[in-house]
């Protein structure tokens, strides 16, 4: 397997439109947070290794909420490919560009999506062989009109992007009605404040809420 991502993840994204970006501080959370969004139509996950928890919740996600996608996030050094792997990821992420994160995702089997902000970026995850990639932070940077821009020299190699940054319920059309974007992900869906007040009737109803925008926006 190499480490971009594989068809059947590719697919998965796709199918739902939306990925939820997670900061889990309790793992006792994990399986409500899954169920609350899987509730609301969404069935794909990144969970950020920002806190001592991620793998945990990661690990439980797996085994008890088979339905959910749920990849992790934030892989910044070599070593946390291995952990990420064993906690049962079905995909990694990181913000940037480290080729030895990439090849470390190669060699282990990991199916993985490099983040990428400028064509140097993209080269530098071509040559790695990472066709499907993570645009970060996209509106920071300038949305999707920087998006076509920085990309367009690279129309024939067929990239995909997953933007991340600045990403909302407003704005997920515009993104979505464009053929670089595989998926979007954000941190709206599930907030850290209400993951941690478990509030998991607000965070179904935002999923709902993504799951009909996309759904209106296909039709």
């Amino acid at each position: 397997m190499k480490s971009q991502l594989p068809d059947s993840v590719v697919t998965r994204l796709s199918t739902c439109g939306v990925v939820a970006v997670l900061v889990v501080d309790d793992s006792a959370k994990a399986v409500p947070l899954a169920q609350a969004l899987l509730d609301g139509g969404i069935d794909t996950m990144e969970l950020t290794l920002r806190t001592p928890k991620a793998l945990d919740a990661l690990s439980l996600i797996a085994s008890r909420v088979p339905e959910m996608l749920a990849g992790i996030g934030t892989i910044l050094q070599p070593r946390q490919v291995q952990q990420v792997h064993d906690a049962g990821a079905a995909f990694g992420v990181s913000p940037g560009i480290n080729p030895r994160v990439v090849e470390a995702a190669r060699n282990i089997g990991l199916p993985f999506a490099p983040g990428v902000a400028t064509p140097s970026d993209l080269e530098l995850a071509l040559e790695l062989g990472c066709r499907d990639v993570k645009f970060f932070p996209a509106e920071p940077l300038g949305g999707l009109r920087y998006l076509k821009s920085m990309s367009a020299p690279y129309a024939h190699r067929a990239v995909r992007f997953v933007p991340l940054g600045g990403m909302k319920l407003e704005n997920v059309a515009d993104y979505l009605t464009s053929p670089l974007v595989l998926a979007v992900g954000g941190s709206w869906l599930a907030p850290r404040d209400l993951i941690q007040a478990g509030d998991w009737l607000a965070i179904r109803n935002r999923a709902a809420a993504a799951r009909e925008a996309v759904d209106q926006l296909r039709q």
